[in-house]
């Protein structure tokens, strides 16, 4: 393997994710967005400053939200159904499935949303 290979692996798997068919979102532990793909931003009708600037309850708007973090922070993944409210007012009901991940050796919460088909 060539030193440039895991370098364009890395670029080519972002850009993968940025363009990718259905919504990314990463959190910190303090339930703050901290990154977004395109899809993402788009669906919630957000610009990805704006969704930065946001919390999951910000869009997560129901009572037992940040009961389902904690959750998944506990066992370390959540599948399910999840209802969003889009900048508009919209609300979506989206499937997710979330997850802990390390980046640098920091502790981060990736999120993937889809509509169903």
């Amino acid at each position: 393997m060539s030193s440039s290979e895991p370098l364009v692996q890395s670029v080519l798997l972002g850009e993968a994710v940025e363009h990718a068919p259905v919504a990314i979102l990463v959190a910190d532990e303090e339930m703050r967005y901290v990154a977004a793909n395109a899809t993402a931003c788009g669906l919630l009708g957000y610009t990805r400053e704006a969704l930065l600037k946001l919390r999951i309850t910000d869009i997560a708007r129901y009572p037992e939200a940040e009961g389902e973090f904690e959750a998944m922070i506990a066992t370390g993944e959540l599948m399910g159904r999840t209802t969003v409210v889009c900048k508009d007012g919209t609300k979506r009901s989206l499937r997710h499935r979330s997850s802990e991940t390390s980046i640098a050796g920091l502790t981060y919460y990736v999120s993937v949303l889809w509509p169903d088909p």
